[in-house]
């Protein structure tokens, strides 16, 4: 249990589905989490979160994608290599493989758990999810806790 995690979300509240990892650790601020857990409004990411996250031992990544999976498709995936990332992850894709390059050259890679939502569209203007990928917020909140048990 002295495993520091952070729970990191990323995206853009105003582009409607793209900023649903914004709107997971919004619903986690309601949630009872361990005491070495963290939460993190990554915004729409980049390097300058680098010096942020190094010092946690893992990091629970939340996304939105574009790929050609139904909207509201949820997948975890174990990324090793900037190259892992789904193509198309939302409109700060190459912020986030630059910020994992980065740390790989540094030797401070954390554990990362990649969670994305499929979106259909991210360039679609508005603060709200649609009904699709809103209602995968709680099954992602419900896929976080299944994470953090298996410690």
């Amino acid at each position: 249990m002295n495993e520091k995690i952070l729970i990191l979300g990323v995206g853009n509240l105003l582009l409607k589905d793209e900023g649903v990892g914004i709107h997971v650790i919004r619903a986690l601020e309601n949630e009872e989490l361990p005491p070495n857990v963290s939460l993190m409004d990554g915004g729409t990411g980049g390097l300058h979160l680098i010096a942020w996250i190094q010092d946690y031992d893992r990091i629970i990544m939340v996304d939105a994608t574009l790929d050609n999976n139904p909207p509201g498709t949820i997948r975890l995936i174990r990324p090793r290599y900037a190259t892992d990332f789904p193509p198309l992850m939302s409109a700060h894709e190459i912020g986030l493989r630059d910020m994992i390059e980065a740390m790989i050259l540094t030797g401070k890679l954390p554990d990362i758990q990649l969670i994305v939502i499929s979106a259909a569209d991210i360039s679609e203007v508005g603060m709200e999810l649609t009904p699709v990928v809103e209602a995968a917020v709680p099954k992602v909140v419900e896929l976080i806790r299944s994470c953090l048990s298996h410690q």
